[in-house]
């Protein structure tokens, strides 16, 4: 990201287990996810969140492309929806551009090897025990950038990070 981001509410769609990026702040964070596993604060679908107020930032990572085609804009519109005015969502998906579907090994990450089949469906390693964590979508960046643009997000601008890793960002 590059830029520290400091004193802020931060909406964490799709926590999982993870925690903030080194790069928040003295932020105050509150935990979404689709399942209780993970003890978050809430429990909700991201395209249907209900009355949780309202934040500076919604950042999801790596969860969009758990969503079907036509679910990402009814996700990024519930986004817009809980940001305050000027907020910011920041959101992460594997890029997909140049990836071909094979069992090459494109890069290690810390849960193992990480496999042009597993960006496009989901991390075949863990799919058996947790079939919600399937891709349904793939990006590109100027995929995403549409997605945003859609959705009703204005100054967006979407960049091809290390390791097939893509963020997006926009304001409301």
């Amino acid at each position: 990201m590059g830029q520290l981001i400091t004193g802020k509410t931060v909406l964490h769609v799709g926590c999982g287990s993870d925690s903030l990026p080194e790069w928040f702040k003295d932020c105050n964070e509150t935990r979404l996810d689709i399942v209780d596993t993970f003890k978050p604060d809430i429990v909700a679908n991201m395209m249907s969140m209900g009355d949780i107020g309202k934040y500076d930032i919604v950042l999801a990572r790596h969860s969009l492309e758990h969503l079907a085609p036509h679910e990402v804009g009814k996700a990024l519109k519930e986004f817009i929806r809980v940001l305050n005015d000027g907020g910011l969502a920041i959101v992460f998906v594997p890029d997909l551009e140049d990836v071909k579907p094979t069992e090459d090994i494109l890069f290690e990450s810390p849960a193992g090897p990480i496999t042009g089949l597993d960006l496009m469906y989901g991390f075949r390693k863990v799919l058996e025990e947790s079939p919600f964590m399937a891709h349904k979508t793939g990006f590109t960046k100027e995929l995403i950038e549409k997605e945003f643009d859609q959705a009703g997000f204005s100054k967006v601008k979407a960049s091809r990070l290390a390791n097939y890793d893509l963020m997006c960002a926009g304001v409301k």
